[in-house]
Formats: structure tokens, C-alpha cells, sequence
């Protein structure tokens, strides 16, 4: 992260970007799409402060740091095999610290039952195969050595 923090009037500028998704004082975040056009461009052979000055951004705004630290983010993402997504959107979020009325938990640890037990099926399956996969593998084996 940056050490430029952005001012009032720099995160309103900021803001009015299309590829940006949210603007603090220390941080920006770049739409899909931003990240997309990125890449895009990069790999059309244009520099990162090129790109970045297309796209409606004021270099000295973002700074030469930032800027490099953005391309090297990019650049990793884009190789990931979730693409450029941005892959904190299904997080699972802070604990819950409020107290469950007695519906609610009893709902809870119904799906959670269910949850195991799914989880044990497909436990019991996977065990079911590996055991036909030895036995398969023991035939051979013993073919092998009847044959010498």
C-alpha cells in the first residue's frame, strides 16, 4: 500500500472514474473491468503509465509507486486461474457476536447435520472407489506373477 494518503478533493476526483469501485484515503479499488483493460493494453504492448493515463487517471494523483504496485497485482491476478475477479466477494466475514435465539441455533445445527452428512456420503464414495481401484490394481498384479 501506498504511503500518499489522497485528500478530500482527490478521492471525490477519484471517484468519478468508471474503473474505480472504491476510494479511501489510503486505497483504491479497481472494477473487473479496469483490471480487464489493463491486461488488455499491457499485453498490446503499452506501458503501465500509459494505460493508467488512458484510462482517465492523473499519474501524479496515483503516484509512480502505486502505480507499478497496481501493474505487478494485475499482472499475477491475470495468470491465477480465477482471472482478475476479485476473490474477497464470497468471503465468510467477521464471527458472528451476537447471541442465537434457541430457533435460530436449532436451524443452524439442522444444516450443519446436513452438511455432515453429505460430507460423509461423499466420504463413503470415494472410499468405495479406491477400494475397486486396489482390487483392479491387486488383479493385475497377480496376473502378472501367475504368467512367469
Amino acid at each position: 500500500m501506498s504511503e500518499k494518503l489522497f485528500t478530500a478533493e482527490e478521492i471525490e476526483i477519484l471517484q468519478e472514474n468508471p474503473y474505480v469501485k472504491k476510494v479511501s484515503e489510503k486505497a483504491i479499488t479497481y472494477t473487473d473491468e479496469m483490471k480487464e483493460y489493463f491486461i488488455r493494453e499491457y499485453e498490446g504492448g503499452k506501458t503501465p503509465s500509459q494505460i493508467i493515463r488512458s484510462a482517465g487517471f492523473d499519474m501524479s494523483m496515483l503516484g509512480e509507486d502505486r502505480v507499478k504496485s497496481l501493474s505487478k497485482r494485475f499482472k499475477k491476478m491475470a495468470k491465477r486461474p480465477e482471472g482478475l475477479r476479485d476473490l474477497r466477494k464470497g468471503g465468510r466475514g467477521r464471527p458472528r457476536t451476537k447471541e442465537l435465539t434457541p430457533e435460530e441455533e436449532i436451524q443452524r445445527l439442522k444444516h450443519r447435520i446436513k452438511y455432515l452428512e453429505q460430507e460423509n456420503e461423499f466420504l463413503k464414495k470415494i472410499e468405495i472407489v479406491d477400494k475397486k481401484a486396489r482390487q483392479k490394481q491387486n488383479r493385475k498384479k497377480s496376473t502378472k506373477s501367475s504368467k512367469k
